[in-house]
């Protein structure tokens, strides 16, 4: 008995890899249980970061991937790399990673393969399922993927509710055993919304641990795979993959060979490296396109926020109710009110041209918008009739006449089958009149009916534009799409996304002050966001009502350095700029694209104060936000050259400012500053700091104060 308990025990063991990572701080350990089902568990610095976790997916059509597994190979690799993006955070990545390929074969059926890939970096975790092609397996159905995160406690958490159409609801900050009781309160109205029956929160979800550990599980590279939400298990602290559904219930149809998207644990005990981790760009694989000279980033304004908040404009031209693409517009009855006409338009140019902006993004230009929205309608928007009012050939000569160029709008209004058949069209469209660049939307219930926004059929939907924009060098900036996994290395030209709540909501409701405090450490782990920031206007009761946007104005500004993208709108009304044209300076100046990034300080839901250098150029800015308290930043300059001075002017929130009372009361000004310098700034509450630091003559330095 001792005998075969001891070989059974060596049976269990020889089935165990150890994998850390390249600096020793994070272990991984896989095994098999006595049922032959794969499990992992991850530390940080010794301390348990994942208990025990089982892996597995669950079909339809064939038998599960669950149990009866033994370990047939096993194989470890190191890649040391640096590569280069064509834009982002950084002009260098470092891809540094162990790697471990566990070969897994059933007894039943015998011989079926799968493989477990495992690459642990210094800042987190990465794994996926890989299918081999094989005579056992072809085709399979998945029912569900039964991946677990088994935590280590009842850490804080700061989460959406998990849906299947829409990541557009706000955050809620609480313990994971508090969320059964905070579910309905978190679930607010928001169109074509489909919350999940199960207790489920979505990804990224960002934790902190009571020994101040921060954890971030998200998934990298989505592809042709249904979006991954989390179970919640409140009582055990247990989370487990939960995917999207097609129509029929079905959550991901597989052809081998072909595998999974990565399942992310980023980890640090540094708030501050969660943000800095580039794991997930680092999973993807690089871009196939060949010739990627025409992607740039783009700063833009827009005949966009007056549909909000001035109520003086529709993205409507007609009083109609009911209408067809066949129809005659130019018999309709003109509302009045129709914001993207010729004369609207060439102001927007004008202003564009006058502050060096690139582009003027114009909704509501095309037939249709009469009867868009909720309407679960197909045949809505053809992308290439203008209405009688927009000229788009004068429009388009005028903008290139002023070095500008106009941005395409193509709201689908979530019928993705009418936007498939008309999208070479469309395509072709925009290049015959010289635009390269188009913002996409998907507001409402997805077309083919039955899918949803976060499926595997819409997610191969977003790439499919994106490939197909490429072969007409166009770049994609879509909306209400399924939140971002890093794709944006593979398609360059899919330059940014929203997948959140973003500014528009600071007209329906408000944002809470905390809200971008907490997106970097959640929504934009995956990408960039085309957040739409700079309103100067923050008390919109001017425009009737009482709604405000819940910052100062100084916030507004720190968002183009903290709310990442290189596709940045100055979203407010031109005559607002004009008010302001100290503070408009800054958006002027920031740059898009960067070469290095400095997270200075951090926490998640509190405050956020980052660093970044312009690509090719001796000039940093830095950005500041706090939440719903004043607070004291601490700013370091120790980023900077050694031995050279610099000007740093200084945009702040004034002392009595706050988001609720005195938002745009600020004060500016420029000091000396190397990289000994340190710089203790007040922030209102709602408040922010925004500092641009650029090279100076002696004497352009020669009087100013020295921090």
């Amino acid at each position: 008995m001792f005998l075969l308990l001891f070989l059974g025990t060596f049976a269990t063991l020889v089935q165990a890899q150890t994998l850390t990572s390249p600096d020793k701080n994070l272990t991984m350990q896989f095994e098999l249980t006595g049922k032959g089902e794969p499990t992992y568990q991850l530390t940080y610095k010794k301390k348990p970061v994942i208990k025990q976790s089982k892996l597995g997916i669950a079909t339809h059509d064939v038998p599960a991937f669950l149990e009866g597994f033994k370990v047939v190979n096993t194989q470890q690799n190191t890649l040391d790399e640096t590569w280069k993006p064509l834009w982002g955070e950084e002009s260098s990545i470092r891809n540094h990673y162990n790697e471990l390929l566990v070969t897994l074969e059933q007894q039943e059926p015998k011989g079926r393969q799968i493989q477990l890939r495992f690459r642990l970096f210094n800042d987190g975790l990465g794994f996926r399922y890989e299918f081999p092609q094989q005579e056992q397996l072809n085709y399979f159905i998945i029912k569900e993927e039964h991946t677990e995160f088994n935590l280590t406690g009842d850490h804080k958490i700061f989460w959406i509710r998990g849906d299947y159409n829409t990541n557009e609801y706000a955050y809620t900050t609480s313990r994971i055993s508090e969320i059964p009781n905070l579910i309905e309160k978190a679930t607010h109205d928001v169109h074509a919304q489909f919350p999940i029956d199960t207790l489920s929160v979505q990804t990224p979800s960002m934790m902190k641990t009571a020994d101040g550990l921060y954890i971030n599980i998200h998934e990298a590279a989505l592809v042709n795979y249904p979006a991954m939400h989390l179970n919640v298990d409140p009582k055990n602290f247990r989370f487990s993959s939960h995917l999207t559904p097609d129509a029929v219930g079905n959550k991901g149809y597989m052809q081998t060979e072909t595998q999974t998207p990565w399942r992310t644990i980023v980890v640090s005990d540094k708030a501050a490296d969660i943000l800095a981790s580039r794991l997930i760009l680092n999973l993807n694989e690089p871009t196939k396109y060949e010739d990627v000279s025409w992607i740039r980033p783009m700063k833009y304004i827009g005949v966009w926020w007056e549909y909000f908040v001035s109520g003086k404009s529709s993205w409507a031209y007609s009083t109609e109710t009911n209408v067809k693409l066949t129809d005659d517009f130019t018999k309709f009855t003109p509302n009045g009110r129709h914001g993207a006409n010729n004369e609207n338009v060439r102001r927007h140019i004008d202003f564009a041209a006058k502050h060096g902006f690139d582009a003027v993004l114009v909704e509501g230009w095309n037939i249709g918008w009469e009867d868009w929205f909720g309407n679960w309608k197909e045949e809505v928007f053809d992308f290439v009739t203008p209405y009688p009012d927009f000229d788009v050939k004068a429009l388009n000569e005028y903008a290139h006449s002023k070095g500008v160029q106009l941005m395409m709008h193509h709201e689908t209004s979530a019928s993705a089958t009418n936007y498939e058949r008309r999208l070479d069209t469309a395509f072709q469209f925009m290049n015959k009149y010289g635009y390269d660049a188009v913002k996409t939307g998907y507001v409402g219930k997805i077309i083919p009916r039955g899918e949803q926004h976060d499926g595997q059929w819409m997610v191969n939907h977003y790439i499919h534009v994106a490939n197909t924009a490429a072969k007409y060098k166009i770049m994609i900036n879509s909306h209400e799409a399924v939140r971002p996994t890093g794709l944006h290395r593979t398609y360059p030209n899919w330059i940014a996304q929203e997948s959140a709540r973003g500014t528009e909501f600071e007209a329906m409701g408000g944002l809470a002050p905390d809200h971008t405090t907490i997106l970097p450490f959640t929504r934009l782990m995956g990408g960039p966001m085309d957040y739409t920031p700079g309103i100067f206007q923050t008390d919109m009761s001017i425009y009737g009502g009482n709604q405000r946007v819940n910052t100062t104005l100084v916030k507004q500004l720190a968002y183009y350095v903290t709310m990442y993208s290189p596709l940045q709108m100055a979203a407010d009304l031109p005559e607002n700029y004009e008010r302001f044209p100290d503070a408009f300076q800054f958006i002027k100046d920031v740059a898009l694209d960067w070469d290095k990034t400095h997270i200075l300080e951090a926490e998640p839901g509190d405050y956020i104060t980052i660093a970044r250098k312009a690509k090719g150029r001796n000039e940093w800015y830095i950005g500041g936000i706090t939440d719903e308290n004043a607070r004291t930043a601490t700013v370091d300059f120790s980023f900077l050259p050694k031995g050279k001075d610099y000007i740093a002017t200084i945009y702040a929130d004034a002392k009595d400012a706050s988001w609720n009372k005195n938002p745009q009361k600020y004060t500016i000004r420029k000091v000396r500053v190397n990289a000994k310098s340190t710089l203790k700034q007040h922030l209102a509450p709602g408040g922010g700091v925004a500092i641009s630091i650029k090279e100076g003559d002696r004497s352009e330095l020669r009087g100013l104060k020295k921090l």
